[in-house]
């Protein structure tokens, strides 16, 4: 999948960049927790926020916020970044995934288990288009959708 990545630009990427860690003080805003930041793919960050596994919202919705910042983000090729969206959205759906089951089966904090069903769904709806085939193919053989979606 990253070898389908569209943009070579690198920028700051935050990697764990969703709305708990954006504290507001004094009319400005922060960001805290960001010892995993790395330069990487400027879409990280923005499916991090609409993809977040915390929060649910409509398919509508988060189209919407794509689309707005699309309208904001003049310098950037939209199909590039819609493309680069998409599959790390579902690459860091799979992460977090893996990092709830782990922190459920070794520190015993089982309160994560319950979003992956929502992990699983975000996943589903950004792995339609066709470059997502393969992966579609090799989940489907080793983790059926009825096991995905408990």
């Amino acid at each position: 999948m990253l070898s389908k990545l569209k943009i070579k630009k690198k920028v700051l990427v935050h990697r764990d960049f969703h709305i708990s860690n954006i504290m507001f003080h004094k009319n400005k805003l922060f960001l805290i927790d960001s010892q995993d930041a790395v330069y990487g793919n400027p879409a990280y960050d923005l499916a991090s926020l609409i993809d977040d596994v915390r929060f649910k919202t409509t398919r509508n919705f988060k189209n919407h916020l794509l689309q707005t910042y699309f309208k904001l983000e003049k310098k950037i090729k939209i199909e590039k970044l819609k493309n680069d969206f998409e599959i790390l959205s579902v690459l860091r759906n799979l992460k977090i995934i893996g990092i709830f089951t782990r922190l459920s089966l070794r520190d015993k904090k089982h309160k994560y288990l319950k979003l992956i069903p929502y992990a699983w769904k975000l996943i589903q709806d950004r792995s339609e288009d066709i470059k997502f085939e393969e992966l579609n193919v090799l989940l489907n053989n080793y983790i059926p959708e009825k096991k995905r979606l408990k």
